[in-house]
This record gives C-alpha cells, sequence and structure tokens, in this order.
C-alpha cells in the first residue's frame, strides 16, 4: 500500500513539474519580440535609443553593459505596450556594448544577448577642457556631471564628466543658450538668448577710446548679454516638451539672469521694469526713465500669473545713487527659492541679498552692506551672484568682491530673531581666478565646493578653504556652471 502511495506521490510531482513547465513555456511564448532597432538619436555617440516591436502589449526594460566589464545597467520599465522606445544614456564613446531586451512579466523572458559599438565623440563636442597643468581629483570631483551652457550660436547644453568628456548633449541652432538649472521634475529648464546679442567687437581700438572704457563705473549697462527671449524644457533623453517665445509676454519681451521652476511646474524669472521719475536738476524739473528688476511668474505658455517690480517698494526720494546708475539702479542677477516658498533675490548694486514675500511683494530682510542683519566686516560681499539656500541649510552665494578684487564662495547663517549672521564657509579663490562679473559657488554632496570663475573661464572643485582640488578649462565664458549628481538618472536607469 505504501509502494502504491509513493508511485501515486511521484506520479503528481512529475506531472506537476510537466504542468508547469508547459505552463511557462505557453507563458513565455505567448508574448514574443517581434524586432528590435537600434539608432543613434542626433547622432551622438552616447546615446543609443532601442526600438522594441512585441507581439502582445507588456513591460520591458533594457538591460546593458559595457563588454569585458562587471558593472551592469538596466533601464526603468516600460508602461505596458507593443511598440516601446528606450534610451541608453551617458554611454562611454568607441566603446562596444552588449544588451539584452526583458518582457518584465512575472516570469521574465530575454532576448539574446546583443552588442553595439558606440562611435568616437563628434569632433565639435571634443573640447579639451583639462589641462595637464592643473588638478583632477576624481574622488573630489564625485559621481556627478557638470551642466556648462553656451550662449553662442548655435547654443547648447553640455554634461562634462570629471575626465572632461561630454556625456550629454543637447542643441539649438537659431538662439544661444544663457543659463540652465535642474527642475523639481528632474528636466532641464533653459534661457534663451537671443542672436542679435551675439555681437563680436574685434575691431582694434585707438588709445583714447580705451582710457574712456577704463575710466567708465565699473558697474554700467543694460541687460545686454544677460538677457533671454524665450524659455524651453527639456528632458534628460534630450527631448524638448516645450519652448516658448516671450515675445508680447512680458515687458521689454525680454527676462533676464535667472529662470527657476516650482513645484507646481510654473516659471519664476526676473524681467526689466521701468519707471518715470521726475525730479529737480539746477532749479528745472526734468524727467528721467529709471530701469529696475522685478519678478514675474508665467506658466509654460508665458501667460502671467503674477509679478512684482521693485519700484513699488523702493524710496526715490531718499536714493542719492538715483542720477548715477538710474538705467541699471539695482542690477538683480539671481532669483531663487528659501525654504519658506518665498523669494532671494541677489542685488548686485546694493550689495545685498533681498528676502521677498512671494505673496504679498513685501521686502522681508536685506542682508548684508547696510542691511538688517550684524556680520563679521571680513565677510561683506559685492555684485554677489547665485544666492541659494545650501544642502545644510545655510544661505550660499558667490561673492564677485568689486572692492577686494577677490572670488570666493560664502555661507551664513541667519538668525531671524537676533538678526545675526554667522560665516559658516568662506572659500576664497587664488588672486588669477578672480572674476568681476558671472559665477557661482555650490554645495556637493560630497562636501566639496563648485566655484566657476566666469571671466577666466575656469570651473573649481574646491574645499572648504578654497583649495583647487580639480578644474576645467572652458575655452569660453561660462555664466553660470550647476552640478547634477548622479541621482538625477534614476528615472532612466539604475545599477545592478
Amino acid at each position: 500500500m505504501k509502494r502504491k502511495n509513493r508511485i501515486w506521490i511521484g506520479a503528481g510531482v512529475v506531472f506537476l513539474v510537466i504542468l508547469i513547465g508547459a505552463f511557462r513555456i505557453w507563458y513565455v511564448q505567448g508574448i514574443s519580440i517581434k524586432s528590435i532597432k537600434l539608432t543613434s538619436p542626433h547622432n551622438y555617440a552616447f546615446q543609443e535609443k532601442v526600438d522594441v516591436e512585441l507581439s502582445r502589449p507588456a513591460s520591458l526594460y533594457v538591460r546593458y553593459w559595457k563588454k569585458g566589464e562587471q558593472e551592469k545597467y538596466q533601464t526603468k520599465p516600460t508602461a505596458k505596450a507593443i511598440k516601446h522606445s528606450v534610451d541608453l544614456l551617458l554611454l562611454d564613446t568607441n566603446s562596444e556594448y552588449e544588451y539584452q531586451v526583458v518582457i518584465d512579466r512575472y516570469i521574465n523572458s530575454n532576448s539574446k544577448v546583443l552588442s553595439f559599438q558606440t562611435r568616437e565623440q563628434s569632433p565639435w563636442l571634443d573640447i579639451n577642457w583639462m589641462l595637464d597643468s592643473r588638478p583632477h581629483d576624481p574622488e573630489a570631483f564625485g559621481d556627478g556631471l557638470l551642466m556648462i551652457c553656451y550662449a553662442r550660436m548655435p547654443g547648447y547644453i553640455a554634461l562634462v564628466d570629471h575626465q572632461g568628456a561630454i556625456r550629454w548633449h543637447w542643441q539649438v541652432d537659431d538662439i544661444g543658450v544663457r543659463a540652465a538649472t535642474l527642475t523639481p521634475r528632474g528636466t532641464i529648464l533653459a534661457m534663451l538668448r537671443p542672436p542679435k546679442k551675439d555681437v563680436i567687437d574685434d575691431k582694434p581700438k585707438e588709445h583714447r577710446k580705451i582710457l574712456e572704457e577704463i575710466q567708465k563705473p565699473m558697474r554700467r549697462g543694460k541687460i545686454g548679454f544677460a538677457g533671454g527671449t524665450a524659455m524651453a524644457e527639456i528632458d534628460l533623453t534630450g527631448k524638448i516638451r516645450w519652448r516658448t517665445p516671450l515675445q508680447g509676454k512680458v515687458e521689454k519681451d525680454l527676462i533676464h539672469h535667472d529662470i527657476r521652476m516650482d513645484e507646481n511646474n510654473n516659471i519664476h524669472t526676473l524681467y526689466r521694469t521701468e519707471k518715470l521719475y521726475s525730479h529737480e536738476v539746477d532749479g528745472q524739473s526734468v524727467t528721467d526713465t529709471l530701469v529696475g528688476d522685478g519678478i514675474v511668474v508665467l506658466d509654460t505658455l508665458g501667460n502671467e500669473i503674477w509679478k512684482w517690480s521693485v519700484w513699488d517698494h523702493w524710496d526715490l526720494e531718499n536714493d542719492s545713487l538715483l542720477d548715477e546708475f538710474g538705467y541699471d539702479r539695482f542690477h538683480m542677477n539671481a532669483l531663487n527659492f528659501d525654504r519658506d516658498g518665498n523669494y532671494l533675490l541677489s542685488v548686485a548694486m546694493e550689495d545685498q541679498i533681498w528676502k521677498v514675500n512671494a505673496q504679498t511683494g513685501e521686502v522681508m530682510w536685506k542682508f548684508g552692506k547696510n542691511g538688517d542683519f550684524k556680520m563679521d566686516p571680513s565677510a561683506l560681499f559685492s555684485f554677489q551672484h547665485a544666492i541659494h539656500v545650501n544642502s545644510e541649510g545655510d544661505y550660499m552665494l558667490f561673492d564677485n568682491n568689486l572692492f577686494r578684487e577677490e572670488s570666493r564662495a560664502l555661507s551664513f547663517k541667519l538668525d531671524t530673531l537676533t538678526m545675526t549672521a554667522t560665516t559658516k564657509i568662506n572659500a576664497p579663490l587664488p588672486t588669477e581666478k578672480y572674476t568681476s562679473r558671472m559665477g557661482n559657488a555650490y554645495l556637493l554632496d560630497n562636501g566639496n565646493l563648485l566655484q566657476t570663475s566666469s571671466k577666466t573661464g575656469s570651473v573649481l572643485i574646491t574645499d572648504r578653504a578654497g583649495e583647487i582640488l580639480w578644474e576645467l578649462d572652458s575655452p569660453y565664458v561660462p555664466y553660470r556652471v550647476e552640478y547634477l549628481p548622479a541621482s538625477c538618472w534614476n528615472n532612466y536607469f539604475t545599477q545592478e
């Protein structure tokens, strides 16, 4: 009897194995891969697109790896469909890769292992960013990429790794890219600058003309190369989501210096605002046009949501600088959000940071020279850029410091009860890296600082004392350089 039971049990196990095997074959073969096609978008050497067609709707992903290496990557699973396009990003150029298409089900099914060869970098993207005489510590750089914009034509945004290789690129042929920043939804928001501003004056000047230029005040000039006539959003595959011209949308059809997206996908930027000013000169009444700045909030179509003008919050009668600087009275050159959602403005002409209420427009406090906070006089800054709240919760900026002629990264802890400012980071750059205009200072995840000395073309990773650990040499003036950590790509691919 026991022997008969064992026979039945054995037969049952065999039958179950056969049944499971048959089910597996039916399940796996129920969806098949009809075709796999590989293309290189924009003919880039660092990006491939895998187009897959299935016999029935399903989700899939692609596993890929550099031939001969252990590190493997996989793309994020696609939505259930018959046709799929999967981007392989940040590939090494001139390298052989292997990959598999994986149909993502309870029981996955894989294609056979396929391969492709990336070509050498395009000559126009093979830029010699790295000089042998400069430090290049990869540990100091971290695992992210630097985002650099080219403001002439054709404009572009490039992401550069620690070896100076361009790993991602987006180009726009009819306009330049003034500045770009990462958005809350993991895309890139760009300010596009007008080609009519791209004027090169290489004609030799007479000695008299040179002297006249030297004698002009340091702080002069209108919007110039800082302006933008359009804005655009690009995802990390290089696809443009939208591009909006600003003609008829904002005053003078221009925005300038900075552009930010909020959690609701609205755009916050700076614009030029004018005011007629009647006053007495030599006993006669004259009317001047003053030029200042404001904040404007737009949707992605360019429709105005909210607007603020500095002239509504400024005491004209007690301003002694209007006659000298009325054509560019404030030169606001940076806009960002405080932790409570209110605005931070860099007001270069005042050597101050202002906090502005995002609902009422009230100027809540002023920080810097002659501001509301007591601070160490040695930490006073001038013509500063790139104000923001860093990852340690401190207010951080790049100090151009026209008076000391020393550029540096500064951060502060502000106590709004005692109205005192404590200096947390003071990282001066060497004298030869001084830049009187533009630039930025950001705190990286590894504790080092990213500093850009725009007028010298130097993009630097320093420690908190300002010692240079890594350096990129740009062939053109980079207005501002931002750092994109590796986590930015988590929505596209991950390492297995």
